[in-house]
Protein backbone atom coordinates (compact mmCIF):
# COMPACT_ATOMS: atom_id res chain seq x y z
CA UNK A 1 0.00 0.00 0.00
CA UNK A 2 1.13 3.00 -0.89
CA UNK A 3 2.02 6.00 1.65
CA UNK A 4 -0.70 8.78 2.28
CA UNK A 5 -0.43 12.12 3.44
CA UNK A 6 -3.03 13.98 5.64
CA UNK A 7 -3.22 17.52 7.40
CA UNK A 8 -3.37 18.23 11.32
CA UNK A 9 -3.57 21.60 13.35
CA UNK A 10 -2.80 21.69 17.21
CA UNK A 11 -5.54 23.78 17.77
CA UNK A 12 -4.95 26.97 20.48
CA UNK A 13 -6.35 24.98 23.63
CA UNK A 14 -3.81 22.77 22.56
CA UNK A 15 -0.79 25.68 22.29
CA UNK A 16 -2.23 27.21 25.23
CA UNK A 17 -1.47 24.66 27.58
CA UNK A 18 1.82 23.45 26.50
CA UNK A 19 0.52 19.76 24.67
CA UNK A 20 2.31 19.89 21.37
CA UNK A 21 4.85 17.65 22.69
CA UNK A 22 1.89 15.19 23.95
CA UNK A 23 -0.01 15.12 21.28
CA UNK A 24 2.53 14.60 18.81
CA UNK A 25 3.50 11.53 21.08
CA UNK A 26 1.13 9.94 20.68
CA UNK A 27 0.85 10.47 16.92
CA UNK A 28 3.83 9.04 16.40
CA UNK A 29 3.05 5.99 18.60
CA UNK A 30 -0.07 5.79 16.02
CA UNK A 31 2.50 5.26 13.70
CA UNK A 32 2.21 8.77 12.11
CA UNK A 33 5.37 10.56 10.72
CA UNK A 34 5.27 14.13 11.00
CA UNK A 35 7.16 15.15 7.39
CA UNK A 36 6.05 19.29 7.99
CA UNK A 37 5.44 21.43 11.41
CA UNK A 38 5.29 24.89 12.10
CA UNK A 39 3.75 27.01 14.93
CA UNK A 40 1.76 29.78 13.09
CA UNK A 41 -0.44 32.82 14.15
CA UNK A 42 -3.37 32.20 12.06
CA UNK A 43 -4.80 34.94 10.64
CA UNK A 44 -8.67 35.64 10.14
CA UNK A 45 -8.40 35.59 6.37
CA UNK A 46 -6.92 32.12 6.54
CA UNK A 47 -9.02 30.70 9.19
CA UNK A 48 -12.40 31.94 7.08
CA UNK A 49 -10.82 30.66 3.85
CA UNK A 50 -9.95 27.28 5.97
CA UNK A 51 -13.63 27.09 7.25
CA UNK A 52 -15.54 28.27 4.25
CA UNK A 53 -17.07 24.78 4.17
CA UNK A 54 -18.92 25.61 7.79
CA UNK A 55 -19.89 29.66 6.75
CA UNK A 56 -23.21 29.47 6.67
CA UNK A 57 -23.44 27.51 9.80
CA UNK A 58 -24.10 29.60 13.75
CA UNK A 59 -21.11 28.52 14.94
CA UNK A 60 -18.40 29.39 11.99
CA UNK A 61 -17.87 32.96 13.60
CA UNK A 62 -17.00 31.81 17.16
CA UNK A 63 -14.87 28.91 15.59
CA UNK A 64 -12.89 31.12 13.18
CA UNK A 65 -12.27 33.72 16.82
CA UNK A 66 -11.38 30.47 18.21
CA UNK A 67 -8.97 29.64 15.34
CA UNK A 68 -8.06 33.00 15.55
CA UNK A 69 -7.31 33.49 19.66
CA UNK A 70 -3.39 31.98 19.48
CA UNK A 71 -0.69 30.40 18.22
CA UNK A 72 -1.63 26.71 16.18
CA UNK A 73 0.71 24.26 14.82
CA UNK A 74 -0.05 22.92 11.38
CA UNK A 75 1.31 19.43 10.07
CA UNK A 76 1.53 17.04 7.60
CA UNK A 77 1.57 13.62 8.91
CA UNK A 78 2.57 10.73 6.63
CA UNK A 79 1.65 6.76 7.05
CA UNK A 80 0.15 3.96 5.09
CA UNK A 81 -4.22 4.93 5.68
CA UNK A 82 -2.51 8.03 7.00
CA UNK A 83 -6.49 9.86 7.00
CA UNK A 84 -8.03 7.35 8.56
CA UNK A 85 -5.07 6.72 10.91
CA UNK A 86 -4.70 9.91 12.43
CA UNK A 87 -8.71 10.60 12.55
CA UNK A 88 -8.69 7.02 14.60
CA UNK A 89 -5.86 9.06 16.94
CA UNK A 90 -7.92 12.07 17.22
CA UNK A 91 -11.21 10.42 18.51
CA UNK A 92 -14.71 11.46 18.03
CA UNK A 93 -15.34 14.67 17.63
CA UNK A 94 -17.21 15.25 20.88
CA UNK A 95 -14.60 14.13 23.79
CA UNK A 96 -16.97 12.56 25.68
CA UNK A 97 -17.63 9.78 22.96
CA UNK A 98 -13.92 9.76 22.07
CA UNK A 99 -12.14 6.68 23.14
CA UNK A 100 -9.57 6.42 25.98
CA UNK A 101 -6.33 6.85 24.88
CA UNK A 102 -7.16 9.35 21.67
CA UNK A 103 -6.18 12.94 21.68
CA UNK A 104 -9.28 14.41 22.26
CA UNK A 105 -10.17 12.10 25.39
CA UNK A 106 -6.79 12.61 26.76
CA UNK A 107 -6.44 16.19 25.77
CA UNK A 108 -10.13 18.17 24.84
CA UNK A 109 -11.53 20.82 26.68
CA UNK A 110 -15.26 20.57 24.61
CA UNK A 111 -16.47 19.89 21.61
CA UNK A 112 -15.79 23.30 20.23
CA UNK A 113 -11.99 23.25 21.89
CA UNK A 114 -10.99 19.85 20.98
CA UNK A 115 -7.52 20.21 20.44
CA UNK A 116 -7.04 18.74 16.97
CA UNK A 117 -7.81 18.81 13.40
CA UNK A 118 -7.82 16.16 11.11
CA UNK A 119 -8.28 16.22 7.11
CA UNK A 120 -11.36 13.91 5.95
CA UNK A 121 -10.42 12.64 2.72
CA UNK A 122 -7.45 12.85 0.40
CA UNK A 123 -8.82 15.71 -1.56
CA UNK A 124 -9.49 17.69 1.31
CA UNK A 125 -5.93 16.80 2.90
CA UNK A 126 -4.67 18.27 -0.56
CA UNK A 127 -6.31 21.38 -0.36
CA UNK A 128 -5.45 21.92 3.16
CA UNK A 129 -1.90 21.03 2.82
CA UNK A 130 -1.58 23.57 0.19
CA UNK A 131 -2.77 26.27 1.78
CA UNK A 132 -0.31 26.15 4.87
CA UNK A 133 3.03 24.57 3.69
CA UNK A 134 4.83 24.97 0.05
CA UNK A 135 6.29 21.36 -1.21
CA UNK A 136 9.81 22.35 -0.36
CA UNK A 137 8.58 22.37 3.28
CA UNK A 138 7.35 18.86 3.71
CA UNK A 139 10.80 16.40 4.21
CA UNK A 140 9.50 12.91 4.07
Amino acid sequence: MALERTFSILKPDATRRNLTGAVNALIEKAGLRIVAQKRIQMTRAQAETFYAVHKERPFFGELVEFMTSGPVVVQVLEAENAIAKYREVMGATNPANAAPGTIRKEFAESVGENTAHGSDAAETAAIEIAQFFSGNEIVG
